[in-house]
């Protein structure tokens, strides 16, 4: 089984981490993974997508065309990656950050306030935690423990105070998702 997953939003949102906690989360299950970072040139407010592949075999190509999952944390993200979506596949969608509804009904998409929720946990940097607990909330490829797993064994030393807050974003996520993910018809 292979699993493909783009993330996307624009330069300062961790779009990069989460992408980076999923595919470590992956790889410390002995799963087979590929992250491919890609960057427009600004440092802070330019595009910035990456793309992981999970797989229990070899990876043939780390080249997505048409994930059947994907994260957009921003409007612009989600008009490019919208169609790309497999049909059957789930997108989770920061709504704090698109001002529009959905234009398919064959996938599963995930209206997640995800700002919102990083801000009543008291760090709008988490946003990427909440939409990556929506998504694996969904997606059963990884559970929330084995993210939590990943962050614990992965994180910088200087940053392990921040552990219990994106632990909160992942599960806060998760449950939104639960609760309120349009399925796919």
């Amino acid at each position: 089984m292979q699993t493909e997953i783009i993330i996307a939003g624009f330069g300062g949102q961790g779009v990069m981490f989460a992408g980076q906690v999923l595919a470590y989360a992956a790889m410390d299950k002995g799963e087979e993974v590929t992250w491919i970072p890609s960057y427009g040139p600004e440092m802070r407010g330019g595009t910035a997508n990456c793309t992981v592949v999970i797989a229990d075999e070899e990876i043939g190509s780390p080249l997505v065309k048409n994930p059947p999952a994907s994260i957009v944390m921003n409007l612009p993200s989600y008009d490019k990656y919208e169609p790309l979506v497999k049909p059957g596949g789930v997108l989770v969608v920061n709504a704090s950050m698109v001002d529009r509804g959905a234009k398919r009904d064959d996938i599963t998409e995930i209206f997640v306030p995800a700002n919102d929720i990083a801000e009543e946990i008291g760090d709008r940097r988490l946003a990427n935690m909440v939409a990556a607990g929506a998504l694996i909330a969904c997606l059963p490829i990884l559970s929330i423990e084995d993210l939590e797993a990943a962050l614990e064994a992965h994180m910088p030393g200087r940053h392990k105070r921040l552990l219990p807050k994106n632990y909160e974003a992942l599960r806060k996520g998760a449950e939104f998702a639960t609760e309120h993910a349009r399925k796919a018809k």
